[in-house]
């Protein structure tokens, strides 16, 4: 077995950098280094290193969490590097070590450093994942308090503004990106506001790659399979995708040449991949944990629940879609299904279920809202709000304990075990879901599932959705 570190590259049985990794610059400054980032952004620039391009624009990694130290000792260990496998349908897997990762800071080892970074002139691309909940932190020392210290002294100094990218899974990520950083502007340096709109480009961007979390089951496997002691690699699926706006303030690397989509109106991707992929993960997720999956790519070979999928696709999602240039929208949803059920991955049911809270407004209640007002279905969207409600009860049909991961849940736990007895206490929660509770067809829909879900359970719930013409609103 090889422990993973620039010394033993040579030695290692699976694909490795051929560059020159001394002499790749730091272009790039990333927020969030998860195991997203690193199978997604972190291989494209590797992609590209290893074309021979792109050596200016390596990533420095950031970390603001206080879990984020355990990121920072284990690239410290193994010289930034770490290995990403990827698993296909048909079984097949790839390995390869990814040395984008040139350099990694956490702020609380040293704060006016990470600063520094941000302002200097070669750090021309600040890009973040720092989940749907980062945005909504007013706080000097947030990921956003950072990036306007160091956006007021590169004003100070004449140093060209960055492009700033937002890789998170919100629809206009690069305006909400832009909100939050005008909004600590105005806290933190109320003159720079106008410097920043003019000069600072923030491009949306839409990605995607199914990467589950790094299990202790997934190191093992790469020590037991590839001979790699490896502390933190990542698996995911070997589909990609990425579009990205192509609006950059200071240059860009050729990622192009990596195959990512450069476009001039990111919106349609966004839209699909947030109503199709990501909140049919939501449609799926509660009901499969009520019905006693662990594993997605099991709930995935459930005929109901499939059948549940193409349904919600097919009538209320789809729909509210404008055309995707490219994209067969019938296509793209069958293949989803193909890759939710792919074995390799590993994904649990438990990550899908969690932070309901960030996701279900962002992702699911805009195709409810759309649909509302063309006259569309809601009843499956609306049967999915229900089953997150009944999901945060925290305990599933067979009367088993739930963990309910969430900012929220301790508050939104009692709220879900009051709703027998007031079944609009959840969604009367008009943070997360605005007025709806004040909307009669889309209260009406919710009540009948919930009930149902209640009383009849989960299948009986879905096959009622499905199949039983006048059982539900």
């Amino acid at each position: 077995m090889v422990r993973l570190n620039s010394a033993t590259l040579s030695r290692l049985p699976v694909a490795t950098p051929s560059y020159d990794r001394a002499g790749v610059g730091v272009g790039i400054a990333h927020f969030g280094v998860g195991g997203f980032h690193r199978a997604h952004q972190a291989m494209y620039i590797d992609r590209l290193l290893e074309r021979g391009a792109a050596r200016e624009w390596g990533i420095c990694g950031i970390g603001v969490m206080p879990a984020d130290r355990r990121m920072r000792d284990v690239l410290r260990a193994q010289d930034g590097l770490y290995t990403l496998i990827l698993e296909h349908p048909d079984g097949n897997r790839e390995a390869r070590v990814i040395g984008s990762i040139v350099d990694y800071r956490y702020v609380p080892d040293d704060p006016a450093g990470t600063i520094e970074l941000l302002a200097a002139p070669t750090t021309r691309i600040i890009s973040m994942t720092i989940t749907e909940g980062g945005y909504q932190i007013r706080d000097p020392a947030s990921v956003f308090g950072l990036i306007v210290e160091a956006l007021a002294r590169r004003r100070d100094r004449g140093v060209a503004p960055p492009t700033i990218v937002s890789c998170d899974n919100i629809e206009h990520n690069g305006d909400v990106a832009r909100q939050a950083v005008i909004a600590h502007t105005e806290l933190l340096h109320p003159g720079l506001a106008d410097w920043v709109a003019e000069q600072v480009r923030f491009p949306c961007s839409m990605v995607d790659r199914i990467t589950p979390v790094t299990t202790a089951d997934i190191v093992a496997g790469v020590e037991r399979d590839f001979g790699i002691a490896d502390e933190w690699p990542v698996v995911a699926e070997a589909f990609e995708s990425w579009v990205l706006e192509n609006d950059f303030a200071d240059g860009r690397p050729p990622l192009e040449e990596a195959g990512v989509l450069l476009v001039d109106d990111v919106d349609p991707y966004e839209s699909m991949k947030l109503r199709l992929l990501n909140a049919s993960h939501q449609c799926l997720c509660y009901f499969a944990a009520l019905c006693g999956y662990e594993m997605v790519h099991d709930a995935a070979r459930d005929p109901l629940l499939v059948e549940f999928l193409l349904a919600y696709f097919d009538s209320e999602a789809v729909p509210t879609l404008r055309p995707v240039p490219g994209i067969d929208l019938r296509a793209y949803t069958r293949e989803l299904i193909e890759r939710f059920a792919n074995p390799g991955v590993r994904d649990t049911v438990a990550r899908l279920c969690a932070y309901s809270s960030d996701r279900i407004p962002k992702w699911l209640l805009p195709v409810i809202r759309d649909n509302l007002l063309t006259g569309g279905p809601i009843r499956l969207a609306s049967a999915t709000v229900a089953s997150w409600a009944r999901y945060a009860e925290a305990v599933d049909e067979r009367g088993e304990p739930i963990e309910v991961v969430d900012n929220l849940a301790d508050s939104l736990v009692p709220v879900a075990r009051a709703q027998r007895r007031h079944p609009t206490a959840f969604i009367e929660n008009t943070a997360l879901f605005g007025d709806l509770a004040q909307v009669p067809r889309f209260v009406e829909a919710y009540g009948w599932a919930l009930d149902s879900l209640h009383f009849r359970g989960a299948r009986a719930t879905l096959d009622t959705l499905l199949h039983a013409k006048g059982a539900s609103p």
